[in-house]
């Protein structure tokens, strides 16, 4: 099986991850935690751990990792070291430990934050974080959902490369399973796509995304 680092594994859509990736015949997780009493919550689960801050050096979170699921977020607190530097600093790790792929949580409207006054400043760190994965030659998949809700599921999104509307919500459920398919080696490689909630089932809606003779 193949371990998947999860950066954010602490927070909601970090944890739908998590559950996902648990009860996975390909992937075994391991959560990224900032402090030591957060351990047990993931060990008593049987849920490999290790510790790694996004504002500090992470160069050593990756190894012995496969794959990296980056779907960490500051919540507009510190926005440059997390979103932006901590992201690149996750990239950079990946680069030295030769990961496979590396599937990034970004945000509608990363695309042109100029667009969004309110939410510029996020959207430019997200926009900077993508396009250094991008350029780091690492294999990656950069997904970007509209504004994220706790609704229950419902197994069906609605995905372009590029959204006509930007309005929209999509529950973190759905987020979660989108980016633990795009792991798999036939699903968007060096790609970026949106997506927000609709009609069409999951694994239908990737066939956009999907790799042919991976």
């Amino acid at each position: 099986m193949e371990k998947i680092l999860v950066a954010g594994a602490t927070g909601t859509t970090g944890r739908h991850i998590i559950n996902l990736l648990k009860n996975d015949q390909y992937f075994e997780p391991v959560a990224m935690i900032r402090k030591e009493s957060q351990r047990s919550d993931f060990e008593t689960e049987g849920i490999k751990t290790v510790m790694g801050d996004l504002t500090e050096d992470i160069s050593n979170v990756t190894e012995g990792i496969d794959k990296v699921i980056f779907a960490a977020g500051s919540g507009g607190k510190a926005v440059d070291a997390v979103d932006r530097k901590g992201a690149m600093g996750l990239t950079d790790a990946a680069k030295k430990h030769k990961i496979k792929k590396f599937v990034m949580l970004s945000s509608l409207g990363a695309d042109n934050p100029q667009d969004d006054g309110e939410l510029k400043e996020y959207l430019q760190a997200k926009r900077d974080a993508d396009e250094y994965l991008a350029n780091s030659g690492i294999t990656y998949a950069i997904v970007r959902p509209g504004a994220l809700n706790n609704e229950t599921p419902t197994g069906k999104i609605f995905l372009e490369k590029s959204l006509s509307s930007r309005d929209g919500e999509i529950p973190r459920g759905d987020v979660a399973q989108v980016l633990v398919r795009s792991l798999h080696d036939d699903v968007a490689n060096r790609e970026v796509f949106e997506i927000l909630n609709g009609e069409h089932i999951i694994a239908d809606a990737l066939t956009k995304v999907q790799v042919e003779n991976a």
